[in-house]
């Protein structure tokens, strides 16, 4: 017999708008209104909406990017108390009202938490939900069209989830507080420690997202359903230029989309009073959550995450499954670089022929902001009810493979009570581990660990270096900006070259010999 208490998924709903894709920004739905939809569907999926309502004690609500940016907040109106705003519109008065942290981890997070509050009778109910509206919000803003968004709704909702800044002060100054900017250096990392020279690792980072363009083709809520071949994507051009060297810009997470997504998570005992049939049940089997060291600049390497490593082997033994026993698989996909250190710290091959994705990723299906994994949960759900006894597993990144989320799911009843490892057990070996310092003002000779060249639509414009010096602690410095330096930097074999660092008031300088 299954616990009362045993928390368990029951409803699920997400919607794409296109109003802005066609240059309607004044038909658009906004943020709120967005949510409320989804939430509508998920509630729906349940087949009780109306028994449900009452019921709800927890509505949970992602951050929307727009107040969540590091680089400041957008000129939009804010919601001061969402998931309250949402209620109201739903007609359901939640006792616990929650507002997430920023990242893209949180989904994922959310349900971990949110599972973990109904097995111990904290709530009953939950609507947790998410949306993002950047791609009208962007385009009307670029149009000069002003947008009345935004609401009070009284009180204050409760913040959750880890609200530290991404990067620090020397991170900042170099520009690495950017996703867009940070994620190429895990990628040159990841090549250097696989041997290849840069083409090479083009054409196989090409290979491995060309099957997350499939998927998104098949999806009618992906943004760009899109297929793409690998020489496609790993090759320059005019529609497909540089951004952050070595990706391309169809290597890159789509954020300026219109989505949301919602879930309702209950206990099996108040869904068998409401009579919501078990093929709905979607049990959580295993669960973890995890941080990386925090900082960038004091990472390990650049091609691995003991947190995804850790995370895995606790969500796995939690499940009492292995990744054999996978048939639908999703690992967050914002850059190449995060599905590359999730599948080889997961034990996942890059090719493997389950794929990778449900929803065809960040780049193509479309990268919501902080409520991507909101999607994935979503799509898995209808997957593995599609194939009872069929076990999904969803992964979540925040910031820069900062913050790690980690779902199993399955409709076949979890056996026994439902209890999850505490995360903090686990967290201080992760935050223990030996790993390099950071020299604020370096100077001297210095070997590169990796880089990256921005660019933008004229060409390159920023060398990024990460490098040692001979002590052994780490810098972080920009390149000489002329052309003349950055085509070489792009030409040249940069990994392991050595050069002379110097402080500067903001940014340090590298000159590479």
């Amino acid at each position: 017999m299954t616990d009362d208490r045993m928390p368990i998924l029951i409803g699920c709903g997400q919607l794409t708008q296109r109003t802005a894709q066609a240059g309607k920004y004044e038909d658009s739905l906004d943020p709120l209104q967005l949510l409320t939809e989804a939430a509508t569907r998920a509630l729906a999926d349940t087949g009780a909406s109306d028994k449900l309502k009452p019921l709800i004690d927890n509505i949970s609500v992602v951050r929307f990017t727009a107040d969540s940016s590091e680089a400041g907040r957008l000129p939009i109106g804010q919601y001061t108390n969402a998931p309250r705003s949402l209620g109201l519109r739903i007609g359901a008065k939640a006792r616990r009202e929650y507002y997430t942290a920023a990242g893209g981890n949180t989904p994922q997070y959310l349900v971990n938490r949110t599972a973990e509050e109904i097995a111990n009778g904290e709530t009953t109910v939950a609507l947790l939900a998410g949306s993002e509206d950047l791609a009208t919000m962007i385009g009307a803003l670029t149009k000069g069209i002003q947008l009345k968004w935004g609401e009070d709704a009284g009180g204050e909702p409760t913040q959750i989830g880890e609200n530290r800044r991404g990067a620090n002060d020397i991170e900042r100054a170099h520009a690495l507080y950017f996703p867009v900017n940070a994620y190429p250096l895990f990628e040159n990392g990841i090549r250097g420690h696989k041997g290849r020279n840069v083409r090479d690792h083009q054409l196989a980072i090409g290979r491995l997202f060309s099957p997350f363009t499939k998927v998104a083709a098949a999806n009618p809520y992906a943004w760009f359903p899109t297929f793409r071949t690998p020489e496609e994507i790993a090759t320059p051009g005019d529609n497909n230029r540089y951004v952050g060297f070595p990706y391309t810009k169809y290597m890159n997470a789509i954020i300026q989309v219109d989505m949301a997504a919602a879930v309702v998570m209950t206990n099996v005992k108040t869904a068998r009073e409401l009579g919501i049939p078990e093929s709905k049940w979607v049990y959580l089997h295993g669960c973890a959550d995890a941080n990386d060291i925090w900082h960038v600049s004091e990472r390990v390497n650049y091609y691995s995450s003991p947190a995804i490593r850790t995370m895995g082997q606790k969500a796995f033994a939690m499940a009492g499954k292995t990744v054999a026993d996978l048939s639908f698989i999703d690992l967050y996909s914002c850059f190449p670089s995060a599905v590359e250190i999730g599948c080889a710290e997961l034990g996942l091959a890059e090719d493997d022929p389950r794929g990778l994705t449900v929803t065809g990723g960040l780049p193509y299906f479309g990268g919501a902001g902080n409520n991507y994994v909101m999607h994935s949960i979503v799509t898995m759900m209808e997957k593995v009810r599609a194939k009872p006894g069929s076990f999904g597993m969803v992964t979540a990144n925040g910031w820069y493979v900062t913050k790690h989320a980690l779902g199993i799911y399955s409709t076949t009843p979890v056996k026994g009570s439902w209890k999850r490892e505490d995360p903090k057990t686990y967290q201080r070996d992760i935050d223990g581990m030996a790993h390099p310092q950071i020299e604020a003002r370096p100077e001297g000779e210095g070997v590169v660990e990796t880089y990256t060249v921005m660019h933008d639509r004229g060409g390159p414009k920023m060398g990024i270096v990460i490098g040692r010096l001979s002590d052994g602690k780490r810098f972080l410095a920009h390149t000489p900006s002329d052309p003349a330096t950055l085509s070489d930097l792009m030409e040249r074999e940069m990994l392991g070259r050595r050069g002379l660092v110097t402080p500067g008031d903001k940014t340090n300088l590298f000159v590479p010999q």
